[in-house]
């Protein structure tokens, strides 16, 4: 999961294909997205060996976003037990309604007041890079949400996969 919020944080203001083009390349990088590596990065060096790296994208801020929300996902598994954990109990109880019957490539679907929630209590933990739309797609990608209309082909196979799956439970609240 940490690799898909420093991905969605790298992707803003980008194509999902250059990142994807990418994608082996940040890994190799930021070793394997493996945040408690990545927390102990020396900010300096660390830096300016990944803004010397043509094999990622370049952002200053977005490389020491990478570094400081590391950093933040530790705490949060101190805090939940895992990364996931954290993650899950955002999930929405049902169809959230300012979604409404958007399709998921609208423009009205990048966000809802779950993904803005989720992303305010982000911020307000210090995390970079992780805005209402950032925090939607996340959702969507780790399968927090079914956005498909209940019409389409595939809404119903996504319901059926999410009903079957077990939940992160919190280790330490």
């Amino acid at each position: 999961m940490f690799e898909k919020i420093c991905l969605e944080g790298f992707q803003s203001g980008l194509s999902w294909l250059t990142i994807l083009r990418k994608r082996e390349n940040f890994r190799e990088a930021f070793d394997g997205f493996d945040f408690t590596r990545i927390a102990a990065y020396n900010d300096g060096p660390a830096v300016a060996r990944l803004l010397g790296n043509a094999g990622i994208i370049r952002h200053r801020g977005k490389i020491k976003a990478t570094i400081h929300n590391a950093r933040r996902a530790l705490e949060l598994v101190e805090a939940y037990g895992s990364l996931a954990a954290y993650l899950w109990q955002w999930e929405p109880p049902g169809r959230e309604p300012d979604l409404g019957s958007a399709p998921a490539h609208s423009p009205l679907s990048s966000s809802t007041r779950t993904s803005k929630a989720l992303s305010a209590d982000l911020k307000a933990r210090g995390w970079m890079f992780v805005g209402p739309t950032t925090a939607y797609a996340l959702m969507q990608a780790c399968g927090l949400v079914n956005d498909h209309l209940e019409g389409c082909a595939s809404f119903a196979a996504v319901e059926e996969l999410r009903a079957g799956f077990v939940r992160p439970a919190s280790c330490r609240l």
